[in-house]
C-alpha cells in the first residue's frame, strides 16, 4: 500500500492508529429492518478484537446449528470496536437467550425475526469513529487535505486488510494458480486478494495519470450508491456534469473470465496495468470468476474532524459499503499501527 501513490499530494500527518481497539469503530448499516417475522434471528452484534468469521462460528455453536446457518453481510476489521448483523436460521425453534451466550469480547445487543438469511454485500455503508494518536503534522495542509476528501473524494483501492498478514492471500493467490489444492474458505480468500491487486493496480496507474475522476473513451460508469454500470458511450457534456456532481463514477475491472466491457483508451490502460501481474489474470480466468467492476472513487459522507487532544485526531465519516476507511485515512497522513 506504501507504494500506491496519493491522490491529492503527499499525507500531511503521521502518527499512530489502532492503540487500542477502541479506536477504529465501525458502525454497519444495513440500510433494512428486520420484517418481524419468519426462520431467522436477525441480530446486532458488538464484538472487540475478533474476526467477523470466527463470530459467525461461536454464534452457530451457541445457537446449536452448522456454521452454514449463520449470514453476514460484512467482514469486519479485527483490531477494531464494531457492531454489525448476523442472520441465524432457526427453523422451527424458538431463540435461545442470546445475553447468556458465553463469548469474550463479543455480545448480541439487539435479536429480531426476519425471513431471510444475510447475503454478503446487502448492507448499505459503515459508519467510522477513528481516533488516530501521538499526531504531528502540518495542521493547515491537514485542514486542506479534509477539504479535497470532503469535495474530491479519493481513490476507492482496496486496503491492506484485503491481501492478508504479510500478503498471505496473495501468496495463497498464487499457489492456488500454480495448482495448490485449498479449501472454500482459504480460495476465497486467495481469488479475493488476486482480484483486489489487479484493480488496484489499474487505479494506482489513473492516480499517477490524473485521470481516476475524469472520463476517458472507452470509459464503464457506475451509477453512485449502487452497483449498477453502464457504458461506454459518447462523452457528451451531460454526462460530464454528472460525473464532476459525483452522480456518477469511473470503474476498474474486477478481474475474470471473458472480454473487459471498456473499450478504446480504457481497454487499452487496463490491459496494460496487469501485464506485470499476468499470472493472476490468467489464474482468475482460469478459475472462470466473470468480469466485474468497481467505482474507482470513493466519496465520504459527513467526514469531520475534531483535536481531542493537542496530538489525538477523531476522524468520523461514513463510506458505501465495500470501501476501507484505511484508504481514505492514508490520504491524511501516514499512520503505523502499534
Amino acid at each position: 500500500m506504501s507504494e500506491l501513490p496519493y491522490a491529492h499530494g503527499g499525507p500531511p500527518l503521521q502518527g499512530v492508529m489502532r492503540a487500542q481497539a477502541e479506536d477504529f469503530q465501525v458502525d454497519e448499516v444495513l440500510g433494512f429492518a428486520a420484517d418481524g417475522s419468519g426462520e431467522h434471528a436477525l441480530l446486532t452484534v458488538e464484538k472487540r478484537g475478533a474476526n467477523t468469521e470466527w463470530v459467525a462460528q461461536q454464534i452457530a455453536r451457541f445457537a446449536g446449528v452448522p456454521p452454514m446457518a449463520v449470514g453476514f453481510s460484512g467482514l469486519k476489521d479485527r483490531h477494531a470496536l464494531t457492531r454489525q448483523a448476523f442472520s441465524v436460521h432457526l427453523a422451527g425453534r424458538k431463540d435461545p437467550d442470546w445475553s447468556a451466550m458465553p463469548v469474550q469480547g463479543v455480545s448480541v445487543l439487539a435479536a429480531a425475526r426476519h425471513s431471510r438469511k444475510l447475503k454478503r454485500g446487502v448492507h448499505r455503508a459503515n459508519q467510522f469513529r477513528i481516533r488516530l494518536r501521538d499526531v504531528c503534522g502540518d495542521r493547515a495542509a491537514a485542514e486542506h487535505r479534509l477539504r479535497q476528501l470532503r469535495e474530491l473524494g479519493a481513490p476507492n483501492y482496496f486496503g491492506i486488510q484485503r491481501f492478508g498478514h504479510g500478503a498471505d492471500n496473495l501468496r495463497a493467490a498464487r499457489e492456488l494458480f500454480a495448482g495448490k489444492r485449498m479449501g472454500r474458505s482459504q480460495r476465497g480468500f486467495a481469488l479475493s486478494a488476486a482480484r483486489s491487486a489487479l484493480f488496484n493496480a489499474v487505479l494506482a496507474r489513473r492516480v499517477a495519470e490524473h485521470t481516476w475522476d475524469k472520463a476517458l473513451p472507452g470509459e464503464v460508469f457506475m451509477l453512485a450508491g449502487t452497483h449498477s454500470i453502464f457504458g461506454p458511450q459518447t462523452l457528451d457534456a451531460q454526462l460530464l456534469e454528472r460525473l464532476q456532481q459525483h452522480d456518477i463514477d469511473p470503474t476498474g475491472p474486477m478481474w475474470g473470465a471473458g472480454e473487459l466491457r471498456t473499450r478504446d483508451l480504457v481497454a487499452e490502460l487496463e490491459r496494460d496495468a496487469v501485464l506485470h501481474d499476468e499470472d493472476l489474470a490468467a489464474g482468475l480466468a482460469a478459475a472462470e470468476l466473470r468480469q466485474e467492476r468497481r467505482s474507482l472513487r470513493m466519496m465520504p459522507v459527513d467526514l469531520d474532524a475534531v483535536w481531542q487532544d493537542t496530538d489525538c485526531l477523531e476522524l468520523r465519516f461514513t463510506l458505501p459499503s465495500g470501501c476501507f476507511a484505511t484508504s481514505l485515512i492514508r490520504e491524511m497522513g501516514r499512520f503505523r499501527e502499534s
